[in-house]
């Protein structure tokens, strides 16, 4: 993996090489690794931020404890449309949107509509406040058009990943996934088959993860269960942000396992996008039940901090610790240094690790 340092006004890239045991990390100057690979300040030190690849974990910022809540879309006052404005204060915002745009139908008591068109290259929203084991449910209508991927998924800021993911326009069918670190192991795949049409009806998918065991559920039934130990101990253990994405796989600049995957190429003469203008999936609530919490924090407890590596199974990671310190910062925006602009491989993280091929 690199970390890319980013000097203005300049406009020169320095590659730094970083490994599990490298000390070449992000420097002094630009101390923090954004989820994208670049070194900078400000807004690069918020979600996504890498402390294994930043110039020490404490570069990044805290993250915003979990929070047990049912989210509801009757408008959109609780998402913040701009995410580079964001400065880390999750009291205000409960999404953020990374990429793309979001619309309400105001239909059915309110249904957040993600948004994908030719030019926007999809839509990405992520929660401000992490889940640090729990349950999480996305009632939601996916998209039904090849070339066009809906993703659920968890991720952390090390890349730990719990995916539901539904490529093209096969709406019988949902694919469940994990990842640690992003290590490429392309083994952890199942697919649950015979679902009742997933664009035309809202199903409850749950990603139920907990320190020995993971369980994937739609609509209350579980599809899959994991344990922690059935993989030699390598266990998504970090907290994370859920996410929900609607992007762009079937396009020319992705790889072509990604394009075969999602279904081929998407048809941007579909009438479906030609009448609307657009593509979208619906979300109509996600319901987040945290279970690090219970009896084991201070009254004070604001958010997770990364400590010193220990060995937790067959991967190191940061050691988490719950902590007060606060989660934001003086203005991400004016802060920022470094590169604000969406890389093009970014697309390729909408949807998680197990499109990088």
């Amino acid at each position: 993996m690199v970390c890319l340092y980013y000097l203005q006004p300049v406009r020169v890239f320095i590659k730094i090489q970083i490994y599990s045991n490298s000390t070449a990390l992000c420097p002094t100057s630009a101390p923090c690794c954004s989820e994208f690979g670049f070194c900078g300040t400000g807004e690069f030190c918020l979600g996504g931020c890498n402390a294994l690849w930043s110039h020490t974990p404490a570069s990044c910022e805290p993250s915003p404890l979990c929070q047990s809540a049912v989210h509801k879309f009757t408008d959109n006052s609780r998402i913040l449309t701009n995410g580079s404005l964001y400065d880390g204060n999750a009291t205000k915002w409960d999404w953020v949107v990374d990429k793309g745009s979001v619309l309400n139908t105001n239909a059915n008591g309110g249904e957040l509509a993600l948004i994908l068109t030719q030019t926007n290259g999809g839509t990405r929203i992520s929660s401000t406040h992490y889940l640090h084991y729990g349950t999480v449910t996305t009632r939601m209508k996916t998209g039904r058009w090849r070339g066009v991927v809906t993703a659920f998924i968890t991720m952390s800021d090390i890349k730990d990943e719990i995916d539901w993911e539904f490529p093209g326009g096969n709406t019988t069918e949902a694919q469940t996934n994990y990842y640690v670190m992003a290590i490429p192991d392309y083994t952890h795949g199942f697919t649950v088959n015979g679902l009742t049409d997933t664009f035309a009806n809202y199903h409850d998918y749950t990603i139920d993860w907990q320190p020995d065991a993971l369980t994937f559920l739609i609509d209350g039934n579980a599809e899959r269960t994991i344990k922690k130990t059935d993989f030699g101990g390598k266990y998504p253990s970090t907290p994370a942000r859920v996410q929900l994405s609607l992007w762009p796989a079937g396009i020319n600049t992705s790889a072509p396992g990604t394009v075969g995957w999602a279904g081929g190429m998407i048809n941007w003469q579909d009438p479906d996008y030609t009448s609307a203008g657009h593509y979208y999936a619906l979300v109509q609530s996600i319901s987040i039940k945290c279970s690090d919490l219970a009896g084991s924090v201070a009254a004070d407890a604001v958010s997770y901090v990364y400590g010193s590596n220990v060995t937790t199974g067959a991967v190191p990671v940061p050691a988490v610790l719950v902590t007060n310190q606060s989660t934001i910062i003086n203005g991400a925006s004016s802060m920022m240094t470094g590169v604000s602009a969406w890389p093009f491989w970014a697309t390729l993280l909408m949807g998680g690790t197990s499109l990088l091929f």
